[in-house]
């Protein structure tokens, strides 16, 4: 009876701190008042937030962003929040030409 009520105290224990942790890695530290539009973003990273290995897609075909900050869970996050962030779908969110 002893361990059963250890084991159920150890697993409710768990629960509780995955919960209490769950928001912290979710999502990135005051990220909620920057993810609306592009221009709040610039203020955090000025040439976009794209995936690892994306590419700036321009009509011209040549050149584009290059210094854009790469972190895929960054992106995916903001994209999750405003799909419009990434309008060309290129897998950078906010580039600015």
């Amino acid at each position: 009876m002893k361990i059963l009520r250890n084991a159920l105290a150890a697993g409710l224990l768990v629960m509780v701190l995955s919960l209490l942790a769950a928001p912290a890695l979710a999502a990135p530290s005051g990220s909620s008042s920057w993810w609306t539009n592009c221009t709040q973003l610039h203020h955090r990273y000025p040439h976009g937030v794209g995936r690892r290995g994306a590419r700036d897609h321009t009509k011209s075909g040549t050149g584009g962003v290059t210094n854009f900050y790469r972190n895929t869970r960054l992106y995916n996050y903001a994209t999750s929040h405003n799909s419009r962030l990434d309008a060309d779908h290129d897998g950078v969110a906010c580039e600015a030409h």
